[in-house]
Order: C-alpha cells, then structure tokens, then sequence
C-alpha cells in the first residue's frame, strides 16, 4: 500500500509541475514581466509549485 500511495503523490506533484510550467509558458513576456517572472524562471517556479502541492 506506502507503494501507491508514493506513486499517488508522485502523479501529483507532475501534474503540479505540467500545470503550472504550461500556464506560464502560455503567458506573454509583457504579462510575465507584470508578475515579475522572467521566461528562465518559469522551470523553477513549476519546480517549486511541485514541491510544496502535496
């Protein structure tokens, strides 16, 4: 059962990942620049956003 329940939160913290990575690669450079992100920064943030969802 701790098997699935890794792979679970494993699957989660991806689509965290996936999710918040391609929300911002959809968003311009002007509307990044309003959030104060720059486009090098956006693996980090999905990195991050990952880590601390589940």
């Amino acid at each position: 059962m701790l098997l699935w329940g890794n792979l679970v939160r494993l699957y989660k913290r991806w689509r965290a990942y996936e999710r918040t990575y391609e929300e911002l690669m959809r968003l311009d450079d002007r509307e990044l620049a309003d959030i104060n992100v720059r486009r090098g920064d956006i693996d980090f943030i999905a990195r991050q956003s990952a880590n601390t969802a589940y």
